[in-house]
């Protein structure tokens, strides 16, 4: 692997990527294939964070809709987050990786509480860090938890693996005529209801010049190809 372009990332993937090719939870074939894309970028000296979401287990909003409370709902998806981060944790710590998981919502015997000063400085050491719990809040995605996480241990740029190449102007899996866009703007984002991040990550990474690169994540070695420079998925800035 060549010199990596990137000292400090942030890493989102969504909880439905640790599904694999099962229909819900989780699939250790593909978190050790995960935990061995991170492994590979770690070891070029690149500092990783790790924001997960919990589709594959929960969906708070969808509960939501038939009449749940939503406040409990979204307290309900944090904690999912937590399972698959300690999850993904295991398995990179198999790997030979240092990892912590950093919790919104205090629970220590899991997971340290989140201090943004003790996590640059587990980065610094070395150790890959895992925020869990989304912000702590409800109303808010894991997407704008990362960009929330990414501004404040001050990342270059953050990392959204998906199931497909980039962003379409419409659903890829759905039209095979969708088109992928190389560069986008976070304004245009907007404007097309693009939907790869929800509209508040996209605005508080655009209020932080925090540039997005969405790729695919089931294409092996892509994750490093972007860290060494590579011109993968789709850029908004």
């Amino acid at each position: 692997m060549s010199k990596p372009v990137y000292k400090r990332v942030l890493l989102k993937l969504s909880g439905e990527a640790l599904q694999g090719k099962k229909e819900y939870g989780i699939d250790p074939d593909f978190l050790h294939y995960l935990a061995l894309e991170i492994k590979g970028v770690k070891d070029s000296g690149t500092e990783i964070g790790i924001v997960i979401g919990a589709g594959n287990i929960f969906r708070g909003v969808s509960l939501s809709s038939r009449e749940t409370d939503r406040v409990s709902g979204d307290y309900m998806g944090m904690l999912a987050t937590v399972i698959n981060s300690l999850a993904l944790q295991d398995a990179l710590e198999k790997a030979g990786v240092f990892t912590r998981v950093m919790s919104a919502i205090q629970m220590d015997r899991v997971a340290e509480l989140y201090i943004r000063r003790r996590a640059v400085r587990h980065l610094e050491k070395g150790r890959i860090v895992i925020f869990a719990a989304g912000t702590g809040n409800p109303f808010f995605t894991t997407d704008t938890a990362a960009a929330l996480r990414a501004s404040e241990i001050e990342a270059e740029v953050i990392l959204k693996g998906t199931r497909v190449n980039g962003i379409y102007d419409c659903d890829p899996l759905k039209n095979p005529r969708a088109k992928m866009f190389k560069q986008i703007g976070y304004l245009e984002v907007l404007n097309r209801d693009l939907r790869v991040m929800d509209a508040t990550a996209i605005s508080l990474c655009k209020e932080n010049s925090v540039p997005v690169i969405v790729f695919n994540l089931l294409k092996k070695g892509n994750l490093q190809k972007i860290i060494s420079g590579a011109k993968i998925g789709t850029r908004v800035e």
